[in-house]
């Protein structure tokens, strides 16, 4: 079994990560909760396209989602409402708080064989257009998800 280590992240060369995120169970709840320390948030949805969840064909899900600042560091809530993601296998697993922690990259599809060879393994990704992508990694004993996004820096809250 894998532990967590953060050298192994460091070995990738992915630099600072730019977003964390919370799953919740109730989205109004934690964002009245953490508006003193990451507030206001914008709400948003990305709901309108599917994902694929463990190299599955791609499937719809619904979630919530609300977006928050501590300084640079983008703050993620997400409230899953159905459908395959990695947020509900977390709920299931009787966990709330934090998630994942997101990192830019030029191209999602080159990361695969150097997450690969530290254990990790794509758990929920999409291609929505040729400059946008995300990709979430996992791996054994880890507890901690990767995220890796691929898409112009526009300044809005992203996924």
């Amino acid at each position: 079994m894998m532990t967590t280590s953060p050298a192994d992240l460091a070995s990738l060369g992915l630099g600072q990560p730019d977003q964390i995120g919370f799953v919740v169970r109730d989205l109004d709840l934690a964002m009245q909760r953490y508006a003193p320390l990451f507030g206001p948030f914008q709400q948003a949805e990305f709901n309108d396209y599917k994902v694929s969840y463990r190299g599955a064909e791609p499937s719809a899900y619904r979630a919530r989602f609300a977006f928050g600042r501590a300084g640079a560091l983008e703050i993620e809530l997400i409230e899953w409402i159905e459908g395959d993601t990695p947020h509900r296998d977390f709920l299931e697993q009787g966990h709330e708080g934090m998630h994942h922690l997101r990192y830019r990259v030029g191209n999602v599809d080159d990361w695969l064989p150097r997450m690969a060879a530290l254990g990790y393994a794509p758990v929920w990704a999409n291609r929505a257009s040729p400059e946008y992508a995300f990709a979430y990694y996992e791996r054994p004993g880890d507890p901690l998800v990767i995220e890796l996004l691929e898409a112009p820096d526009t300044g809005q809250p992203g996924h």
